[in-house]
């Protein structure tokens, strides 16, 4: 943590001493423009707010969810909502990763442009434009994945897809949550069989995510609920392979449910993706041991900076709505300084309670805070510095932010 003194002079302009080198505010920006930051700067530089990845954490989780799928016979295709960046996904290939889910049309053109191959379109791709966009990158990307769950979107894509001489790649989406699919059984047999019919359609196979299960607290009562859903899903593969239909794909889970899927027959690949970052929430639905989530460790983090203390057990930090997602009922929670509550003040600010110790917080101090929810605390911020200690390794570029079409 910086001193006074220490802030104070950075205030006064006086330029960061790095390494035996002296960099002004404004070289620092250009270094972390550049991607030129190993070795140069260190957490105590950056600008904030600013989303913190703790490198250690984040490899030790990605290694972890990897071998456990690898021993369980399982492939993997993590969820890109999650991260948005294409050197995580990226990363995740080289661990093993058979490719990436996207949420949304934009979003697996952002991971195509990066590079990423094997992509998962986990939302049906509705509309004369969306399917546009779609075929363009089927042409692009032969191996993406698009979701289905209506007739009529089958057609759409078959009649676009043949006008573009371009064969789709499709997985029924089955309904077996609280969001898109086709009920499991005859409905979802009935569209596998029209799928069939159609020319320029291949069927890979069957989504069904249940992300309602992810959630659940308690470990006995998220498996019943997982399992509840997820054998719908293998016996409806198992109906479609009773009727000649192949079906190699079965693809679901989740980061609250991956120790619970591997044990259903018939799941061929688990899409986690909260896993790599984890947060407020997920700690909050309690392990197989115990109240506490810890199977991954919560590698990414806020940074901020007091900019005000008002009262001896009051400060003010410089992130609020527009730094953590308000979506939970809880706040961000500080790391590693007990005796500290974190309270919205606004859209640019954060109020904090001290009490104990924390009351000795000045002007100028940083302090981290775990998120309450990571997929939409990262889709506000343009890049994620990625930490080894205290010292900036690299920056990666949300390349993905803001892609909700």
């Amino acid at each position: 943590m910086p001193t006074r003194r220490s802030f104070l002079a950075g205030a006064l302009g006086a330029p960061a001493v790095l390494h035996g080198r002296r960099y002004t505010a404004a070289e620092i920006q250009r270094l972390i423009e550049r991607g030129d930051v190993r070795g140069k700067i260190s957490k105590d530089d950056l600008p904030t707010p600013a989303l913190l990845l703790d490198l250690d954490a984040f490899e030790a989780n990605v290694r972890r969810m990897a071998e456990h799928l690898r021993r369980h016979g399982l492939a993997f295709r993590p969820h890109g909502k999650t991260h948005k960046c294409g050197e995580i996904a990226r990363r995740l290939i080289r661990a093993g990763a058979v490719g990436c889910c996207a949420a949304k049309i934009s979003e697996a053109e952002a991971f195509a442009r990066d590079g990423i191959r094997g992509l998962l379109i986990t939302t049906p791709v509705v509309g004369r434009h969306k399917i546009e966009r779609a075929v363009a990158l089927a042409r692009r990307c032969p191996d993406t994945i698009f979701c289905v769950d209506h007739p009529q979107n089958a057609r759409d894509l078959d009649a676009a897809a043949g006008a573009a001489r371009v064969r789709l790649n499709v997985a029924v989406d089955l309904y077996v949550g609280r969001r898109t699919g086709v009920m499991p059984g005859e409905p979802a047999l009935k569209l596998a069989e029209l799928i069939m019919s159609l020319r320029n359609l291949r069927l890979a196979g069957i989504q069904a995510y249940a992300g309602h299960a992810s959630h659940v607290v308690g470990f006995e009562k998220r498996r019943e609920a997982s399992r509840a859903a997820m054998e719908q899903a293998a016996a409806t593969r198992q109906l479609f392979e009773s009727k000649g239909i192949p079906c190699p794909l079965l693809s679901g889970g989740s980061t609250g449910t991956y120790n619970i899927d591997v044990e259903i027959p018939g799941i061929t690949e688990l899409q986690p993706g909260s896993f790599i970052f984890m947060d407020v929430d997920y700690n909050r639905i309690g392990g197989r041991d115990g109240d506490f989530y810890g199977d991954f460790k919560n590698s990414l983090t806020v940074l901020t900076t007091v900019i005000s203390k008002p009262a001896a057990d009051t400060a003010i930090v410089d992130a609020g709505l527009k730094a953590f997602s308000t979506d939970k009922p809880f706040p961000p929670e500080c790391r590693a300084r007990p005796g500290i509550t974190y309270s919205f003040a606004g859209d640019e600010h954060g109020r904090l309670s001290l009490a104990g110790e924390a009351r000795a917080i000045e002007l100028g101090d940083r302090l981290e805070f775990v998120i309450p929810h990571c997929d939409p605390t990262v889709n506000l911020y343009d890049r994620i510095y990625c930490l080894r200690g205290e010292a900036v390794e690299d920056c990666w570029r949300i390349t993905a932010r803001g892609m909700s079409q």
